[in-house]
């Protein structure tokens, strides 16, 4: 497909570059992948020097297959498939700057994450604010971080598309030597799953950062899937298998990986940290923190039994004592 259509990626972090070097690896015919970076001296650093410079710094990137762009209508207008990879903090700010219609184009998200302060997942983001066609949306989930990828190391990703004809197509773009991929048709699944791994990844986090083991660990996050299972079979009621990688799978890299920004931030808050002061020392955003307000938020209309997320809520967003939060949620799982 990278032969025949024109593909963007938005964004400048560590995923967007992993799928920039992806996509230069699988692009044929000598075409081009088009990248937006916000700053133009951005831009010029990863020309000279064929690196982005904040992100994944140590992977070369071929600049002969990227054109770059600073100027979001204008690599939208020059595109026809379009690949979000921001924190969903900032996709609001970031597409402040076009005025267009999206409706049609294929936009896929590898956002992990809500709109904060209005609760709405990528999907109705894009559909309700520019017009696009669900049938032409797709979902990126894991478990695949991004440092792995760009080490080349074998990782998987799942698209998720009510079309199935478009999300193989997405996948066999981004399909290569050292990435597998697999289709799913389950968009608000796989969505809610990526917010929610998030969350119980922090809640992994402050659990090692205070001292608990592997065998809790362990109860912890057989407990966070039936959580998991509980939520999006409640709000997206469809058939589906929560064992598989893009639900299990991923839960299980962001809880345990050394990679996880979302557990490295739960590790800082068990040893002591403020929120305040573990979010300054790091450098990359934690989608887990904005996303369980969200859960929090959207539960209140489901009521569901969720005491891991809730748990986390209360220490990042109402300060709750870490250890006495945890306490708590011992004698709540099994």
């Amino acid at each position: 497909m990278c032969g025949q259509h024109r593909v963007a990626v938005v964004g400048g972090g560590s995923w967007a570059t992993a799928i920039i070097s992806l996509l230069t690896n699988t692009v044929k015919d000598g075409n081009k992948v088009n990248w937006y970076l916000r700053k133009k001296e951005h831009i010029a650093y990863a020309q000279k020097n064929g690196q982005n410079p904040k992100y994944l710094t140590s992977l070369i990137l071929d600049t002969s297959k990227i054109e770059f762009y600073s100027d979001l209508t204008q690599i939208i207008e020059n595109s026809d498939i379009l690949i979000f990879a921001i924190p969903s903090a900032f996709i609001e700010g970031t597409m402040e700057q076009y005025h267009g219609t999206l409706k049609d184009k294929i936009v896929v998200s590898a956002i992990k994450g809500m709109i904060p302060g209005k609760n709405t997942l990528i999907a109705d983001y894009f559909k309700d604010n520019f017009e696009v066609d669900m049938q032409n949306f797709c979902v990126l989930a894991g478990p695949c971080h991004a440092e792995e990828v760009a080490l080349q190391r074998l990782s998987y990703l799942t698209v998720a598309s009510p079309n199935l004809s478009t999300a193989e197509n997405i996948a066999n773009d981004l399909e290569c030597r050292y990435l597998k991929t697999s289709i799913s048709d389950d968009i608000y699944g796989t969505e809610y799953a990526a917010v929610l791994k998030n969350i119980f990844a922090i809640a992994a986090g402050i659990c090692q950062g205070l001292g608990y083991g592997d065998n809790f660990q362990a109860v912890l996050i057989s407990n966070a899937i039936r959580e998991m299972k509980r939520f999006v079979d409640t709000v997206h009621p469809i058939n589906r298998d929560i064992k598989t990688s893009a639900y299990l799978g991923d839960l299980l890299v962001t809880a345990y990986s050394k990679f996880s920004r979302n557990r490295t931030l739960g590790v800082m808050l068990g040893q002591g940290y403020s929120l305040q002061s573990a979010l300054l020392e790091m450098k990359m955003v934690a989608e887990g923190v904005s996303g369980s307000k969200c859960i929090y938020e959207v539960n209140k209309k489901y009521n569901i039994e969720l005491p891991i997320c809730t748990a986390v809520y209360n220490i990042i967003h109402l300060g709750k004592p870490v250890g006495f939060e945890i306490k708590l949620l011992i004698d709540k799982i099994r």
